[in-house]
């Protein structure tokens, strides 16, 4: 006989049960991992009805954020993000940190699905007691990140992680809206695979803090370490960073466990360096005022479409740019002047 809370297939119905939104709250700050794993499925809800209870979850933790250190990891597919991840991670609990990693898969264009298996890649990474390990389909949202990435860093900061890492889906050159995500940006590159005239590109690498070559074991030291010097040579072709520092370029290898207490080290430095020239909390504040403009953009979008005069005159609109009737930018034009003319 089944289950009645299970369904044929044998998962878990849903159910209609109200949410108590201070109890999960309160669940959340004092560090339970459940909560928090609930409270960024709410966070990741694309659901109206779960809008209310997501912009109530996140006021009543928003107190407690803010403190922890962000860190973007990113590099082409292949590059062994996961895996250097996990190596990582674990180095940082080590000396002291509680480590929560967001992991954004790459969602399919044609079926919309994911695979989401960064937990399997950071095993042990993801059942250590002071991590955790949440993997999140990219959907449409484009910039390397998910469209909650953010609100969900904001919950494992309430929940007493210290050093969250959101590694990006890996698309190269457009990742640079993880950086207004996060405060240090770390770059991961092969070498041999002909990155190295990457180097001399803008983009990722002027965005990059750090730049550590991977899988630097057994045969492909020499290789690695060249690779290196090739990129310490490319950056003095870059402008200036922001808040006085100096990329810093350096070797590692998973496996081994080679140079992960170095990124450590280069993380420490450039807080100590933000911090000390005031730039940390001027890099906050254009992060805050960077999603607020997004947030806004996306919120005024969602009025005016719901809006039914409005909703039937983009209908039509998007029939003519479909139908090949009328250039975009002029249709786009054309539904400004419609919206123009109502507030009127």
């Amino acid at each position: 006989m089944l289950n009645p809370r299970f369904g044929k297939q044998g998962f878990m119905k849903a159910t209609s049960k109200p949410i108590d939104v201070e109890h999960l709250a309160a669940s959340i700050k004092s560090g339970n991992v459940v909560a928090l794993a609930r409270g960024i499925t709410i966070i990741e809800s694309t659901r109206n009805r779960d809008r209310t209870i997501k912009n109530q979850l996140l006021n009543a933790i928003f107190s407690k954020t803010g403190k922890a250190y962000r860190v973007g990891i990113t590099g082409v597919p292949g590059v062994g993000k996961s895996t250097f991840i996990e190596s990582f991670g674990l180095n940082a609990i080590d000396n002291g940190f509680k480590v929560a990693v967001l992991s954004i898969d790459p969602s399919s264009s044609r079926s919309g699905g994911s695979i989401l298996g960064d937990k399997t890649r950071m095993n042990e990474l993801s059942k250590h007691k002071n991590a955790f390990v949440r993997p999140t389909a990219s959907g449409t949202h484009l910039g390397g990140v998910a469209q909650s990435t953010r609100e969900s860093m904001l919950l494992c900061e309430a929940a007493g992680f210290d050093l969250i890492i959101v590694e990006t889906v890996g698309v190269g050159q457009s990742e640079i809206e993880a950086m207004q995500l996060t405060d240090f940006f770390l770059l991961l590159m092969l070498s041999g695979a002909g990155d190295e005239l990457q180097g001399i590109k803008r983009g990722i690498m002027e965005a990059a803090d750090a730049i550590a070559i991977t899988k630097a074991d057994g045969d492909n030291i020499t290789a690695s370490k060249n690779a290196a010097q090739e990129y310490r040579r490319a950056l003095h072709l870059m402008p200036p960073h922001e808040g006085d520092w100096i990329p810093k370029v350096g070797i590692t290898s998973s496996i081994e466990k080679r140079g992960m207490q170095e990124v450590l080290k280069w993380l420490k430095l450039y807080r100590n360096n933000c911090e000390k020239n005031g730039y940390w909390e001027i890099k906050r504040k254009k992060q805050a005022d960077y999603w607020f403009d997004k947030h806004l953009q996306k919120q005024l979008l969602s009025v005016l479409t719901s809006n039914e005069a409005l909703e039937n005159s983009l209908s039509d609109i998007k029939a003519s740019v479909h139908n090949l009737n009328i250039d975009p930018f002029q249709a786009a034009e054309s539904l400004i002047q419609s919206i123009k003319i109502r507030l009127d």
